[in-house]
Parts: C-alpha cells; sequence; structure tokens
C-alpha cells in the first residue's frame, strides 16, 4: 500500500546491474511466491482462525517500513501481539515481551508471521530475497552513501541479516539500553550486510539465501 509520499525517504537510488536485479529476480518472485500462497493457503487459512481464536483484534499487523526508492509502504504479517499493544516509541520487540500472544509467541519462533509478506512481493513492494526493510525512524540514521545502495533494491522477506540475527530479540534483552544497542551495534552491521547482498545479488545468491533461512528455521 503506497502511504503519503511527502513522508518518503530522501535516496537516490543507484543504477541496477545485471540481468538478475534489472528483471529477472521480479519474474522469479512473482513466479515463487504466487505459488507459494496458493499451496499453502490452507495453511494460512489455519493460522488467521488460530489467531483470531487466540485472541482479540485482526489477523495482520500492518506497519510502515521504508521500501524501494525511499518510499514508504505498509507491511504485512501475522499479528502476534495483543492488539492496540504493537510496539510504539520503541519499535524493536525485546525478549519475552509481555505484549506477545500464545500464538504469536509459536508464530516467532517459526518465522510463520512473516508469510503474509508473500502479498508484498506480489504486490511490488518486497521481494523474496532482499535488506530487510526498516521502521522510518531507524532507517533515517543510516549514512546516506549506504543509504542509496540499499534502497535501490526492493527489500526483502529474508536476507543475509535475518539468518544472523535469527535471535535478535533475546540478544536485545541482554542490553541495558535494547534501542541504543541496536542503534549502535545492529542496525550498523544489518546495513553493511545489506550493502554486500545489492553487490552481490544474483539468481545463486537468492536461492542460496532461501535455502540457509528454511534451514534456520528448521533448527529452532
Amino acid at each position: 500500500m503506497r502511504l503519503d509520499a511527502s513522508r518518503d525517504l530522501p535516496a537516490r537510488p543507484l543504477p541496477l546491474r545485471g540481468w538478475w536485479l534489472r528483471g529477472g529476480k521480479r519474474g522469479f518472485d512473482l513466479l515463487a511466491a504466487g505459488a507459494g500462497l496458493l499451496v499453502l493457503a490452507p495453511g494460512l487459512l489455519l493460522l488467521a482462525a488460530w489467531i483470531k481464536l487466540d485472541s482479540r483484534g485482526p489477523v495482520f499487523f500492518r506497519q510502515e517500513r521504508v521500501g524501494r526508492g525511499g518510499r514508504l509502504f505498509r507491511i504485512h504479517k501475522f499479528r502476534t501481539m495483543v492488539h492496540d499493544q504493537q510496539p510504539g516509541a520503541r519499535q524493536i520487540t525485546v525478549g519475552a515481551d509481555p505484549r506477545i500472544t500464545r500464538a504469536g509467541r509459536l508464530l516467532r519462533a517459526s518465522k510463520l508471521d512473516e508469510l503474509p509478506q508473500l502479498i508484498d512481493v506480489l504486490a511490488g513492494s518486497m521481494s523474496l530475497v532482499g535488506p530487510r526493510p526498516e521502521v522510518r525512524r531507524y532507517a533515517l540514521f543510516w549514512p546516506e552513501a549506504l543509504r542509496d545502495k540499499v534502497l535501490s533494491v526492493r527489500p526483502g522477506i529474508t536476507d543475509i541479516a535475518s539468518i544472523e540475527y535469527r535471535d535478535e530479540s533475546a540478544a536485545l534483552a541482554a542490553a541495558a539500553d535494547p534501542e541504543r544497542m541496536y542503534l549502535d551495534v545492529v542496525a550498523p552491521h544489518k546495513l553493511a550486510l545489506a550493502a554486500r547482498y545489492v553487490d552481490e545479488a544474483s539468481l545463486a545468491t537468492d536461492l542460496r539465501l532461501i535455502l540457509a533461512t528454511l534451514r534456520a528455521v528448521a533448527r529452532r
């Protein structure tokens, strides 16, 4: 969903290089996301029913994120927190957050809460693989040069950082100031990994990251 353009993040996307980023990747995303939604539809409906039965509120959680070219969009996830108590001033989730529902704990641990983003892929806001989309508040801290590079491509459901930081919430919980740790340590490293992905993006890279993500989820 397209949001107020006046709040878009300033960015000058770099020219895309290679056949994969210039068109092959989008074709792959459409085929894979479409097939995935068809195959997973029964399971997604069951998860939606479970969420509704487990706690009051909508099935989906939507949040403003920064997309390609700095344009804002709303990302879709299965709701994992008590309704009307989604992250506010601090837009990161830390440890055993009391706002997380019973269903939400399993959805987060298994990463099943991310599956609705297949809708965002079909809509053109996201890709299967790419830098994870950041909230505007934190993306404003990105250095301009890296911001331009990372925002040259569509954000993804998974990337290198998603695999390396799969236990990010627990790590932040151990910090005296979780948000400061995120801004000073975690976010800069994630941004560097995102820039590396833009440099290395290819069909082989995307397939490798998809398989690595599935292995990481299976080990949880």
